[in-house]
């Protein structure tokens, strides 16, 4: 939904930076869609355990909170897919690896609204790459994982929406997925609208 690569990237590089490790893009695919507590702990073993994987955690979670709050840029064509697809009757949830207090810093902008529920990592015993954060927003909606679409953007989700049993349409983020018998890759959500989801159910071999 939201573009908030850019600002992970600014709050783990000015924590490590304090620890004199320099955060690379190498380091920051190697932490795409967390979980945090695996980042937390990627961050202690750079820093030469400087701090517990706790503090880096704790201390990553607060500054990207402070930071999305902030405001966070919208995902070209999230929004507008979101409202066509309620608009047609297609039940929404926002489903994040990010702890609830992160969650809702987003939602505080994108409006309290747009989704009737959502489902952060505290919710879940199991978080992403764990399917459980999707099997309770399909379970919370009334509806049959396996009827559901996912959309994703990491590797770590994406393995989740497979796990799920649910359909997946990846919107890759510094990553390359493979496209399969329920996978499709696209570039961007605006390539996807009500009616090519509705192309898609009736036959998921279209090419987008």
């Amino acid at each position: 939904m939201v573009d908030s690569e850019p600002l992970w990237l600014e709050s783990e590089t000015e924590i490590t930076a304090i620890h004199g490790y320099a955060w690379t893009e190498a380091d920051q695919i190697a932490c795409l869609g967390g979980p945090l507590t695996r980042v937390g702990q990627y961050m202690h073993d750079k820093c030469g355990g400087a701090q517990s994987p706790e503090y880096f955690t704790q201390t990553l979670i607060d500054t990207q909170c402070e930071k999305m709050r902030r405001g966070t840029p919208l995902m070209p064509g999230a929004i507008e897919l979101v409202r066509s697809l309620q608009n047609h009757g297609v039940v929404t949830a926002l489903v994040s690896a990010s702890p609830r207090i992160i969650v809702d810093a987003v939602l505080e902008n994108l409006g309290a609204d747009v989704f009737p529920f959502s489902i952060s990592s505290d919710d879940v015993l199991n978080t992403k790459p764990h399917p459980d954060a999707y099997l309770l927003a399909a379970k919370r909606s009334g509806v049959d994982i396996t009827k559901c679409v996912i959309f994703e953007d990491s590797l770590t989700g994406v393995n989740a929406a497979k796990a799920s049993g649910a359909w997946l349409i990846a919107v890759p983020h510094l990553v390359v997925v493979e496209e399969g018998t329920r996978v499709r890759s696209i570039r961007s959500l605006q390539q996807i609208s009500f009616e090519k989801l509705v192309e898609l159910s009736e036959d998921f071999s279209a090419t987008i």
